[in-house]
């Protein structure tokens, strides 16, 4: 295991898996270490795939004014002005073809637009998405009409686990070098414009505070944590993340359920 910094200047926390878990709460312990690690002077960033809105409230909850890393990276926001920072998005041609993939196979399609998420029904998967990011769909009756000239922040499809590996396989074979295909929890298959990733925002970020990449402590539990793991000075798995993760994780904790967002600040930026 490598040394974390000595102090970092920043800690970025990816939020589903990490900071929360399925009842979407922080907990009193997790609270509580981010409120030591802020009157120490070490800034937070929130790392996600979800929606700017959806996780906004979660930067206020914890006093973050720091840029809000959203769309696994395709969007960087400030939290106090709303300014967009970067928006990196998925081509109109992309876009089609996604929808068409989806329409090939049966997927439950989203395609994400100025903050807003769009679906041609309602079901389980919908719900399953709404329960999670707190926000429901727009209902339209054609994502191909709807987003026939348009560009997308995301694409996400929604499926039983299986059935989202073997999609994601599919996708990363269809669309190849033209987007960044990956996946936060196993129902989901996220699409995102190719030059987007959780560490190259927040590299953006960090510059914007001051702080070189090697002061930043990232943590985070997913397939989509890797690039920002392996872009900070040092990267912490929670105990629930697959190999891929812990591959290039310097720690791992306890999973969220424990609490581990509070154990990896104690140990590496408390002690």
């Amino acid at each position: 295991m490598d040394s974390p910094p000595a102090r970092p200047k920043l800690v970025a926390f990816d939020v589903d898996g990490t900071l929360v878990g399925r009842d979407l709460a922080i907990s009193a312990r997790v609270r509580e270490a981010i409120a030591r690690m802020r009157r120490a002077g070490i800034a937070g960033c929130l790392v996600t795939g979800r929606m700017y809105r959806a996780t906004l409230p979660f930067a206020r909850e914890l006093g973050f004014d720091a840029p809000i890393v959203c769309y696994q990276g395709a969007a960087v926001i400030d939290p106090e002005s709303d300014e967009v920072l970067q928006h990196l998005a998925l081509e109109n041609d992309v876009v089609r073809d996604i929808v068409a993939a989806a329409e090939a196979d049966g997927m439950h399609l989203q395609l994400y637009r100025n903050d807003e998420y769009y679906c041609e029904s309602r079901n389980r998967f919908s719900d399953f998405y709404a329960s999670l990011a707190m926000h429901e769909p727009v209902i339209v009756p054609s994502l191909r009409e709807t987003f026939a000239y348009s560009e997308a922040t995301k694409a996400v499809v929604v499926a039983d686990a299986p059935d989202a590996e073997r999609h994601l396989a599919t996708m990363r074979e269809r669309l190849g070098d033209r987007a960044y295909v990956t996946r936060s929890l196993p129902q989901f298959v996220e699409m995102m414009n190719a030059g987007v990733d959780k560490g190259n925002a927040v590299c953006l970020v960090a510059q914007r505070l001051g702080a070189s990449m090697d002061e930043v402590l990232a943590i985070g539990d997913s397939w989509n944590d890797a690039p920002l793991l392996r872009a900070s000075g040092f990267g912490v798995a929670m105990g629930s993340a697959p190999q891929e993760l812990r591959n290039v994780a310097k720690a791992v904790v306890a999973d969220v359920d424990n609490d581990g967002v509070a154990e990896a600040l104690e140990r590496y930026v408390l002690a």
